[in-house]
């Protein structure tokens, strides 16, 4: 029988990511959830602070779980993610009262922050042992498309059912959620970044944490991407939560609604994979200056169009191209004994500006309407929008 190496493992680790990441992936609930969750009696301000639960809880366990990947292992911390994940719409499906439906957004939190900075990180880092990590960008392209491809179905057959049977939606999304938890028992920790047996006790959890904050705080630039990236992703998933419950008050169904998110991860999906292409035309600083200026003027055309549905797909595509991009950036800067920790750093932000922005719309859309919220995000977008283009060309001409 033949044995398999070491680095060997570590190359099914990028392989097997991408069937992972689509049955990862594939939620019939992601574009219904909040039509759902309306029609068990929940308000827009319900929905938003039921958001905010997911969000403070995120923000408060990150970093603990990041320190958990990088103490205890990347794997582990996926494994426990994917079980987490299983029991959030077990219970979604079974609750019936904003208590139980609260719970529920707790144990999803924690699913999301087992997976945040431990998947990229065991990716990275298995990369990083075989000598490609250069290839990250790439990868992390084609991931996005199986990630956006994964969308297109869920948007689709989710809104289908939807207009049939929530339930049935929900149940093959537990039976799917199974598979994927299987699946993650099949990769393999790699060696860089791991810590010894004698450093997994209390005292060095509080050191791995206390040296993650010193090198962040070092590494200024590494910070700003982190939140330049966070915010940009953060105005973008409360657009795509909210805009749910704004087409279905146009009169769309559900199945219309998972169409048009599904037709926007087509283009997503197909943009993804050319994203190091992209980067490599217009720098940093291109993708710094405008995605931003796209973010800011879809804003504003989902809040004052009539097919304010066609602007949501240039601003998810925008986000998109930031994500793999900055991703990269910010990857290659960590070290990897700190990575999964960092990693989880970034997504705290993100947790922190959803915390501030997400029931703020929400009680804003039950008080004035959603095109009230929306256009309140695009007046801050574009202030925001104002100070980093000056920043950013003030630079350039410095250089110049």
């Amino acid at each position: 029988m033949k044995t398999i190496s070491f680095n060997d493992k570590l190359s099914n680790n990028i392989k097997r990511n991408y069937p992972f990441t689509l049955i990862q992936n594939i939620d019939l609930t992601r574009g219904i959830w909040m039509i759902y969750l309306a029609s068990k009696g929940m308000s827009l301000t319900q929905l938003g602070i039921l958001e905010t639960i997911f969000h403070i809880t995120s923000f408060c366990m990150e970093v603990p779980t990041g320190a958990v990947a990088d103490l205890y292992g990347r794997r582990v911390s996926r494994i426990l993610g994917r079980l987490f994940s299983l029991i959030s719409v077990i219970i979604l499906l079974l609750a019936d009262s904003f208590t139980w439906f609260a719970i529920s957004f707790v144990v999803t939190a924690l699913s999301y922050n087992m997976e945040s900075g431990a998947g990229d990180a065991l990716i990275y880092d298995s990369m990083k042992e075989l000598g490609i990590d250069e290839g990250f960008m790439r990868v992390n392209g084609n991931k996005e498309m199986i990630y956006q491809i994964s969308g297109i179905f869920s948007f689709l057959f989710g809104g289908y059912l939807a207009t049939r049977n929530y339930d049935l939606a929900f149940v093959i999304t537990i039976f799917i959620g199974t598979m994927a938890f299987l699946y993650a028992f099949l990769f393999t920790e790699p060696n860089i970044g791991r810590k010894a047996s004698s450093e997994r006790s209390r005292k060095h959890f509080y050191k791995q944490l206390k040296d993650s904050f010193y090198v962040l705080k070092s590494q200024r630039r590494v910070a700003f991407l982190i939140l330049f990236s966070q915010f940009i992703m953060s105005f973008v998933t409360t657009v795509f939560f909210y805009l749910q419950n704004y087409m279905k008050s146009d009169g769309y169904s559900e199945a219309v609604i998972g169409a048009l998110y599904a037709f926007s991860a087509l283009g997503a999906a197909l943009l993804a994979p050319q994203a190091y292409k992209i980067e490599a035309a217009i720098k940093e600083k291109g993708i710094l200056l405008y995605m931003p200026i796209i973010t800011t003027v879809c804003l504003f055309g989902i809040a004052f169009s009539k097919v304010h549905f066609l602007f949501y797909i240039p601003m998810a595509l925008a986000e998109g191209l930031i994500f793999i991009a900055l991703g990269d950036y910010i990857n290659k800067e960590i070290p990897s004994e700190y990575r999964a920790t960092i990693l989880s750093m970034a997504s705290m932000v993100f947790s922190f500006f959803m915390i501030t922005i997400f029931p703020v719309v929400g009680i804003v859309g039950d008080l004035y309407g959603l095109k009230t919220s929306f256009f309140g995000m695009a007046v801050i977008a574009a202030f925001l929008t104002l100070i980093n283009s000056y920043n950013l060309l003030k630079t350039r001409d410095a250089e110049v």
